[in-house]
């Protein structure tokens, strides 16, 4: 049975390790027999850090090079992406098309990619739902993409995070009827389900740190979480 005290351990775990060991590489290498692709030459670029429920992330939370997250910032078109040295790989290059601003290195976006699985790798090792809601919160930040072309391995992950809820309220056609759970809450964890004209459905709260689960009514309007992390779909393939 899996313990809430886990939480704090796997992100401590995949923390240190990564600071320890920085990028690992696990998207795929490029042709010239360089070490981790073109990435590891580039200078290093620093991650969304993930810390788990009761912390705030730290650092950029874009999770990549500020200027990468610019809408308006003009995108090196993908015929023109190429490395200081070597080749991309199919899926490296594209992963990074219409993601490089024009002026960067497009490696060092890419490490952000391969951070982003690097990141995800430790946390399933240690615990398979923080890693979920690590996505689902967005302290493991732009997963979708670089899990499709970097680390498909782990698209379950991603799959099942899209069908999670992070705290906040949630409302309309975000709502889906079913069961929930809360791997990691915090002792703070709060939650109440509404429905139509505002008449509650259910409220509740946990001060245990321990997994709570609830269900979401097919009648229910609104979902208001607090304190909880991260709410994951119950049933989903393990």
């Amino acid at each position: 049975m899996r313990r809430a005290a886990l939480a704090g351990a796997a992100v401590a775990f995949a923390t240190a390790v990564l600071a320890a060991c920085g990028s690992s590489g696990d998207g795929p290498a490029t042709a010239g027999g360089t070490p981790s692709g073109p990435a590891a030459s580039a200078p290093a670029v620093t991650g969304p850090a993930v810390t788990g429920p009761s912390g705030a992330p730290d650092g950029d939370p874009a999770g990549g090079p500020e200027d990468a997250e610019t809408p308006d910032r003009p995108k090196v078109p993908a015929d023109e992406i190429t490395p200081a040295t070597g080749t991309f790989s199919k899926p490296q290059k594209e992963y990074l098309t219409d993601r490089v601003p024009q002026g960067m290195d497009p490696a060092a976006v890419l490490q952000t990619g391969q951070e982003t699985c690097d990141r995800l790798r430790y946390l399933v090792k240690a615990d398979r739902d923080i890693a979920v809601a690590a996505v689902v919160t967005g302290e493991v930040a732009d997963a979708e993409p670089a899990v499709a072309h970097l680390c498909p391995r782990h698209q379950d992950l991603v799959d099942e995070a899209a069908l999670g809820y992070p705290d906040g309220t949630h409302t309309g056609a975000e709502l889906r009827p079913g069961r929930y759970r809360a791997p990691s809450p915090t002792k703070d964890c709060a939650w109440r389900l509404t429905g139509a004209k505002g008449r509650e459905l259910a409220a509740g709260s946990s001060d245990t740190g321990r997994p709570v689960s609830l269900t979401v009514p097919a009648s229910a309007t609104a979902f208001t979480s607090t304190g909880c992390y991260a709410w994951l779909p119950e049933g989903a393939t393990r």
